[in-house]
């Protein structure tokens, strides 16, 4: 499985119905095991991005398509980050010249 970080910014749409982002989180989740995809967690954040979410999925076809998704259900707007664990990041330093 894949490591990534989704930053996401709610939409206007979004914001009119915040009150609605636990259970917008939870159907998202079942979203995801469609694609593979597994969200460890999902956080609600202050400053420059509103929800910060960590998933694993199969590869980047499968969190591209769970991404767009998501985009197209007009609550959010998002950024996906590929992430990589200390003994990933100790191999891909241990390749270098």
């Amino acid at each position: 499985m894949v490591a990534y970080v989704v930053l996401a910014n709610f939409t206007d749409q979004g914001v009119r119905n915040v009150k609605d982002s636990p259970k917008r989180a939870d159907a998202f989740r079942e979203m995801a095991k469609t694609f593979g995809a597994t969200v460890k967690e999902i956080v609600w954040t202050q400053g420059r991005y509103d929800v910060v979410t960590f998933i694993e999925a199969p590869d980047e076809a499968s969190i591209m398509s769970l991404s767009l998704s998501l985009g197209a259900l007009g609550n959010v707007r998002t950024e996906t980050l590929r992430a990589f664990s200390a003994p990933e990041m100790t191999k891909i330093v241990g390749q270098m010249l």
